[in-house]
């Protein structure tokens, strides 16, 4: 017997078109789902600046802030910080979040002391994280802030979570 030997790569050996066997293909997500996705999806938004640039706005008196995005269970909000603006303590209620510095550079004083943010920096959050966010440059700042479920509440907290700190009167 002539036979010529056959390798195989793989125990596994699929016939015919795999995509007619719909039943074992994954539907796509509506919708990020994990952590790790939520993150991508902050960074994806921020690396199209063309989808958020021409939205800035810089206001002296208030942060300035757009929903830029909802989807099913989540919120994007673009925000813009001139020099001195800050949220004041609070947390974000019963929604995670993920924060990205866009440009400028912001500081967060949560309850581990201050962090100071630049450009492209992120901060996962879960819900009830108390903490405050500051510009406290001479420049203007915008960040993304991803929520999930999207923002319903935003108490306020009467101290800095970071009372610890010694900061100047």
């Amino acid at each position: 017997m002539n036979s010529t030997p056959t390798t195989v790569e793989s125990d596994l050996q699929i016939a015919g078109d795999i995509l007619a066997v719909q039943h074992l293909l994954q539907p796509a997500r509506e919708h990020p789902a994990t952590v790790s996705e939520f993150v991508g999806l902050a960074r994806s938004i921020a690396e199209d600046r063309a989808s958020w640039e021409h939205l800035v706005q810089y206001d002296a008196t208030t942060r300035w802030y757009h929903r830029l995005r909802t989807g099913p269970g989540y919120e994007v909000w673009l925000l813009s910080w001139v020099p001195g603006q800050g949220s004041g303590p609070h947390d974000h209620g019963p929604s995670s979040g993920v924060l990205t510095v866009l440009e400028g550079e912001l500081t967060e004083r949560g309850p581990r002391g201050r962090l100071t943010l630049g450009a492209g920096a992120q901060r996962v959050f879960a819900s009830g994280y108390a903490h405050e966010v500051v510009n406290d440059t001479l420049d203007g700042a915008v960040s993304l802030h991803v929520y999930f479920p999207g923002l319903t509440q935003m108490p306020m907290h009467g101290c800095s979570p970071a009372a610890s700190e010694s900061v100047p009167a």
